[in-house]
């Protein structure tokens, strides 16, 4: 009960432009995007996977001041809380809390608890286009319970974060509208332990146009698993200056997914802008002992004004030895 009156309250201030305002003046800052789109599988040797997918992704964050040094901050998410089993349009939606906790400016660090992301990788989240991110988003960290600390190192202007957490178990993992149904330990899956017993860090370090970052992870075995997983991450993003950025990644991960066996991911990702058009292209490669999956997308992007664009993607994929072509049209808007 108590979590539903909160998670309606934060809605309330996050649609009303004018609360919003007055807030920020005391401390308070928010922001957000609004997506709404069609990811469309054209052609697959699985039929049953032939399906349109019409959706909503709406998505809010907030910082609140409460003394010089610490800060409530959260986030929301409304979006379909599950997979598509069959084409569908704006269904099965969903609103989650994604984020929830304190941050304490300690000077030198800044350390958070609550709900947070820990910090593990880049290319989940930055691969250019409307599919780039597809496959890398497999290891993204997000919706866990615990602390995570960031500094940035005073001899070389690098920036390291740390974290220790597990998979968020409480009232919190449900959601609103379409249930997704709460989490628990016997659910399984590395990392979803209720202990503290996994951890991740991330060292990011800029060059003029260039950003490196090195990171490792362990998610400790859940439920049914019969491994840790231990993983090592490094990457690369450089902006020539000329329009075109790129960004190149690559994981390896013993123990992928609490199973007997490992996995590497390497991602390369290109994007030129040219005026309003961004154009892009992603490819991933993921290897396993039981064979490669592998994903090629191409993007165009047009922007609209400073604050909405239109995304454009097509993608080739070879996933457990099935191959989909996919295309996907989404308008988006921040705010």
């Amino acid at each position: 009960m108590k979590t539903t009156v909160f998670v309606a309250a934060l809605c309330a201030v996050s649609i009303t432009g004018a609360t919003a305002a007055s807030a920020q003046e005391t401390g308070f800052e928010w922001e957000g995007t609004a997506e709404i789109g069609v990811d469309s599988t054209l052609s697959s040797d699985d039929a049953s996977a032939e399906l349109t997918d019409t959706y909503v992704t709406i998505s809010a964050a907030f910082e609140a001041a409460l003394t010089n040094r610490i800060t409530a901050f959260g986030g929301l998410t409304f979006e379909s809380v599950s997979d598509a089993v069959e084409s569908r349009q704006l269904d099965d939606l969903g609103l989650y809390v994604s984020e929830l906790g304190l941050r304490f400016d300690l000077g030198g660090a800044t350390v958070s608890a609550g709900k947070i992301s820990p910090v593990f990788g880049v290319a989940w989240d930055a691969a250019p286009g409307f599919y780039g991110t597809s496959l890398a988003e497999d290891y993204e960290l997000a919706e866990m319970i615990g602390l995570t600390a960031e500094t940035t190192l005073a001899s070389t202007g690098g920036v390291l974060s740390f974290a220790v957490f597990y998979a968020d178990d409480t009232g919190l993992s449900n959601s609103v509208g379409t249930k997704r149904g709460r989490n628990s330990v016997a659910a399984g899956g590395v990392g979803n332990t209720s202990k503290l017993n996994n951890f991740a860090i991330q060292y990011t370090q800029e060059f003029g146009a260039t950003t490196g970052w090195v990171g490792a992870r362990q998610l400790s075995a859940g439920t049914g698993d019969v491994s840790d997983e231990n993983s090592i991450i490094a990457g690369l993003a450089h902006d020539f200056g000329n329009g075109f950025d790129t960004i190149f990644e690559v994981a390896h991960f013993s123990g992928a997914g609490g199973k007997d066996e490992n996995a590497t991911y390497a991602t390369l990702g290109g994007a030129y802008g040219l005026g309003d058009w961004t154009f892009s292209s992603t490819g991933t490669l993921v290897d396993t002992q039981s064979g490669t999956d592998s994903m090629i997308a191409l993007g165009v992007d047009r922007a609209l004004t400073e604050s909405s664009e239109i995304n454009f993607g097509l993608a080739r994929f070879d996933v457990d030895g099935v191959k989909s072509t996919s295309a996907g049209l989404a308008a988006v808007v921040s705010f």
